[in-house]
């Protein structure tokens, strides 16, 4: 008898993050005659297809394997694993885009994830090209990581993991000889950025934190900020609740909500930290399924919500326990969404353990938000790469429709179903002018001789310190001046293997300036906390700023039916 069993409490909701394989079958190649009916081979599919029984299946999925086994040219050499990820994760794409299959060490990684960590040594790695030259750096490490703990600095190159060379690996061939099982030990050799020299340190790879709130701070007087972009795991809602009273004992009074690029992840979490804004037997989301127990209504059980006036930023990388968020925020009209449109996942997902701790991550139902819209779009007349790759827009990258039943929210705003949640201010996301991607290397090779203290006249800018993590970022910190816009200039010149010109360096001053700052900030204060250099000009958080008076006007008319009601 096949072992399964359910894993009660985690229903998860979260896109893939990367395409499911798939099966491809090979027709034969003998070819129809001109002039022949299709009419024989059509009444044989139909019958062959109405004769298809599970037993059937079976035996010819052994049947197949048997064949493979005996006649395929390296069947003595066959990946059994693969064969078998392989072929139920082309029976599951049949089903829908989200169910998919775990091995053993895929689902260890699922589970672990879902505890907001990983297994490594804590680091942020990038690579940096001169000319032909690629070199990978140390970035940032995080808080009491194994990283940190071993002395490893921002811009200390690495030279040799377990005594293989790095030397022109990028930062990803590279991060994959760093992680490895918890309590296993590896041998990184770097060269220290200040002073040249080579140091092998031994590190033990430990659990190492993926908070899904990686960044809480004031973002202007009295406006609050929440990075809520590191899914919904299983500490989501306790570490929610954490960042927002510690806003409010400084002085918050409005919060931005940033919940782009969140994938999802367990459905309780999202119906928690919605439950924050609304009040008792609102409902948060309703979920229709077909086994037992995956028929429900989630409603808020809080006697006293927290009335913030909230904006919920959002984009098309939002899904799934996102999505259930900033819809059931915005159908009772209690935040104002600005952003884009998100990527529209209302199917739900429940992990099944099988036999040899594989699992089966299976849709068994459908959630709708409070107005009654299905935000899942339609997945029928496309491949699995289409519809990961298109998400929630066209080709010309404009918004897709939403052709889907038309809602209301409380106050009657027009809402729709059939294609993610529509933001109340659609603002598109800031991108890079051609050519400023080249720039990315000269930056941080000009930061690293900024950050030891290398550049003449702006010793100021050296950062001595370990990392002080939880920095609010200030306007003294690291500012970049014409002077020192004037000293990159000349750092560029002197290195022809970048082959970037004057003229591109001035036209991207902007793009310059930020990126630069925020290197050093992240040498300074971390990889989390530099992202505060980002949000200053971003467009969809300065929209969130100035959207803040709708969004305190929206909050306060809903209150009033509410209360009328």
């Amino acid at each position: 008898m096949t072992k399964r069993s359910f894993l009660p409490g985690l229903l998860f909701l979260a896109i893939a993050l990367s395409l499911p394989a798939i099966i491809f079958s090979q027709t034969r190649s003998a070819r129809r005659q001109p002039g022949a009916t299709s009419d024989r081979s059509a009444t044989a599919a139909a019958n062959a297809k109405s004769s298809v029984t599970p037993g059937a299946v079976r035996s010819d999925i052994a049947e197949a394997l048997s064949v493979i086994q005996s006649n395929y040219i390296d069947g003595k050499k066959l990946d059994y694993n693969n064969i078998f990820k392989s072929s139920i994760n082309g029976m599951l794409s049949a089903l829908d885009p989200h169910s998919t299959y775990f091995d053993p060490i895929e689902y260890a990684s699922f589970k672990t994830e879902q505890r907001s960590e990983y297994f490594g040594i804590g680091a942020t790695i990038g690579d940096l090209r001169d000319g032909e030259e690629v070199n990978t750096y140390i970035r940032a490490t995080f808080e009491d990581a194994p990283a940190a703990r071993a002395g490893l600095r921002f811009g200390d190159r690495i030279v040799e993991v377990d005594g293989q060379s790095m030397r022109g690996k990028t930062f990803g061939e590279v991060r994959k000889f760093l992680l490895g099982p918890r309590g296993t030990v590896v041998k990184v050799t770097v060269e220290h950025a200040a002073s040249k020299k080579l140091e092998t340190v031994t590190i033990t790879r430990d659990a190492v934190s993926l908070p899904s709130v990686p960044l809480a701070y004031i973002l202007r007087p009295g406006i609050g900020y929440i990075a809520m972009t590191g899914g919904f795991n299983l500490t989501t809602a306790d570490e929610f609740e954490e960042a927002l009273q510690d806003l409010h004992a400084k002085g918050m009074n409005t919060l931005i909500l940033d919940l782009r690029g969140n994938r999802g992840g367990l459905l309780i979490q999202a119906v928690r930290v919605a439950n924050t804004f609304l009040q008792r037997d609102q409902l948060i989301v309703s979920q229709k399924g077909r086994i037992r127990g995956s028929s429900e209504n989630f409603k808020a059980v809080n006697d006293s919500p927290d009335m913030i006036p909230l904006v919920v930023l959002v984009n098309k990388d939002t899904a799934s326990a996102a999505e259930i968020v900033a819809g059931a925020l915005q159908d009772h009209d209690r935040a104002l969404i600005v952003g884009e449109t998100t990527f529209g996942k209302g199917l739900v997902q429940l992990p099944i353990q099988l036999e040899y701790d594989s699992a089966l991550l299976l849709t068994i139902a459908k959630y709708t938000t409070p107005s009654g819209r299905l935000i899942q779009r339609d997945y029928s007349n496309g491949g699995v790469y289409d519809y990961y790759r298109n998400s929630a827009t066209t080709q010309s990258g404009q918004p897709a429709p939403q052709n889907g039943p038309e809602s209301r929210t409380d106050l009657g705003r027009t809402v729709y179903g059939g294609g993610g949640i529509a933001p109340d201010e659609a603002v598109q996301p800031s991108r890079l002018a051609d050519g400023e991607f080249r720039l990315a290397d000269p930056v941080f090779a000009f930061a690293l001789e900024l950050a030891t203290g290398r550049v003449a006249g702006f010793e100021s800018y050296k950062i001595q310190k370990p990392i002080k993590f939880n920095h609010e970022l200030q306007a003294s910190d690291y500012p970049v001046t014409d002077a020192l816009f004037k000293e990159f200039k000349q750092f560029v010149a002197s290195r022809p293997g970048f082959k970037v010109t004057q003229e591109q360096l001035d036209r991207s001053r902007v793009y310059v300036n930020r990126q630069l700052r925020f290197e050093l900030a992240t040498a300074a204060f971390g990889s989390q906390a530099a992202v505060q250099v980002f949000n200053e000009t971003d467009p969809q958080v300065v929209r969130g700023i100035e959207a803040m008076p709708r969004a305190r006007e929206l909050a306060l008319a809903a209150r009033r039916a509410r209360a009328r009601s």
